[in-house]
């Protein structure tokens, strides 16, 4: 018997992401024996793969469209170039960087890390295959938490082969941008991706079976982000699906022809398919088929703090459901330690957790869209506010976007809030602290922002729900 079977934990987590290992610092915090098991990267698909390098070359996209407008600062820079190697080897050195950090936040708070694959095998026990050669272990554990996040999902036809179709991951360290671009699925990682290629000068093609690009957003947040990016050359195909997908030979290489269905029924030609079209759970292979582990649309069913139907086994993060995001896994793993420990954390509210989208232009919202609230049934008022008249928005040139709020006619209660422009992703915190605390118009009408800041905006958008505005 090993070291690691001889030895019972309160708590194992399977999974290193930031819904596990945020879990796992938790649960040491408050005194737990715990082990991760992670069969990749500490970081999880985020860090290594989502989140922070997508960020990173978001960032460089960001820097060369600045550059290129320096003339209208003052500023004479030249004709910039993309150094598009450069911009990834950038990009991994960050996701590097930060996966040594939650290493080094392991060793800190005395979590074991065991780099392998793990499946439930009775109550309470975890079977391991190990990956550094030791085989097969065991691993007891009063409590389990599944954090095995999800992965993207592929379309028939269109397997991610590193060359001419792409996943996120094949995205991220491409050999050299392509000429022409089709991205599958207008949602924030299609559009982010999408946004950073055509920045780089790719001809981008979108391709969204919904009839809007970023579908989840408030309707007026999609029409203007839709309208920026076609301003920008980006062309955009909503309401549409892809009916045949064939790869062509092309000289020494191959191009693709992909015939649309739907609203626009027309064949497009790539050099790159970049399939952005959902993510299912990874739910294989964790030995739940012994279980009361209940499993929907790829995804676990829990209870409000992560509880399944099995005693001792929880799960949070991607692989429990929608939201997929980071933050939301991350505050699902302290909720449900907390609740294993005895304590009384509060429910994760899904309307409370604002979403980001990197785009160019930035997009960032809390809470419910108008056309939701409607449909609710809610007498609502509604305020906006453009950056145009911003006098911060003005010094910066970035004068594109606007904030909209959404508010209950009678009880003043922050339904939602939306917007977008440049870096609305730093601000849209302040309306989630809104919603966090209960507050209603008065107490955010009597906030006194900060002049000059683009956050002013956000201060005037619920000025108009109540037909108050001072600066339009």
């Amino acid at each position: 018997m090993s070291k690691l079977e001889q030895t019972e934990y309160d708590l194992a987590v399977v999974g290193g992401g930031p819904g596990g290992y945020v879990a796992a610092i938790r649960a040491a915090q408050l005194g737990m024996k715990t082990v991760l098991i992670e069969k990749d990267q500490l970081g999880g698909v985020c860090l290594n793969w989502g989140c922070i390098p997508t960020k990173a070359l978001l960032r460089s996209a960001d820097v060369l469209r600045l550059v290129r407008e320096a003339s209208r600062f003052g500023v004479q820079a030249g004709v910039p170039q993309a150094d598009l190697q450069a911009m990834v080897a950038r990009s991994r050195a960050v996701a590097a960087e930060l996966n040594r950090g939650v290493g080094y936040l392991m060793k800190k708070n005395k979590v074991t890390v065991i780099n392998g694959t793990a499946r439930l095998a009775g109550r309470g026990r975890l079977a391991i295959e190990r990956k550094d050669g030791d085989g097969q272990s065991h691993v007891r554990a009063k409590h389990i938490i599944l954090a095995t996040g999800a992965r993207a999902r592929v379309l028939p036809g269109l397997v991610p082969d590193g060359e001419s179709v792409w996943s996120y991951r094949e995205a991220l360290v491409p050999r050299q941008a392509p000429r022409r671009l089709l991205v599958i699925g207008a949602g924030a990682i299609g559009i982010e991706f999408a946004s950073f290629y055509l920045a780089l000068g790719a001809e981008v093609s979108v391709v969204e079976m919904a009839d809007r690009i970023l579908p989840v957003e408030d309707e007026d947040i999609s029409a203007h982000v839709a309208k920026a990016l076609r301003k920008d050359g980006m062309h955009l195909y909503t309401g549409s699906r892809i009916v045949s997908a064939d790869k062509r030979p092309l000289g020494a290489g191959h191009e693709w022809h992909v015939s649309l269905g739907g609203k626009h029924q027309e064949t497009l030609v790539a050099d790159v398919v970049l399939v952005a079209a959902g993510i299912v759970g990874n739910v294989e292979k964790l030995g739940l088929e012994g279980s009361a582990v209940k499993v929907e649309r790829t995804h676990i069913v829990t209870d409000a703090f992560g509880a399944t139907g099995e005693p001792g086994v929880y799960a949070i993060g991607d692989v429990a459901g929608p939201p997929w995001l980071a933050h939301k896994a991350s505050h699902e793993g302290v909720a449900c330690v907390e609740k294993i420990a005895g304590l009384h954390p509060h429910p994760l509210e899904a309307s409370s957790i604002a979403a980001c989208t990197y785009s160019h232009p930035q997009v960032a919202s809390v809470g419910m869209t108008e056309a939701a609230a409607r449909q609710a049934g809610r007498r609502i008022r509604v305020g906006k506010f453009p950056f145009s008249v911003n006098g911060k928005a003005i010094a910066l040139g970035a004068t594109d976007g606007f904030a909209k709020v959404v508010f209950d006619e009678s009880s003043g209660e922050l339904l939602g809030a939306h917007m977008v422009g440049e870096e609305v992703t730093e601000m849209i915190q302040g309306y989630a602290i809104a919603r966090q605390l209960e507050s209603t118009e008065a107490e955010l009408m009597a906030t006194v922002f900060p002049h000059p800041t683009q956050s002013e905006v956000m201060h005037e958008a619920v000025l108009a729900a109540y037909q108050r505005t001072l600066h339009i």
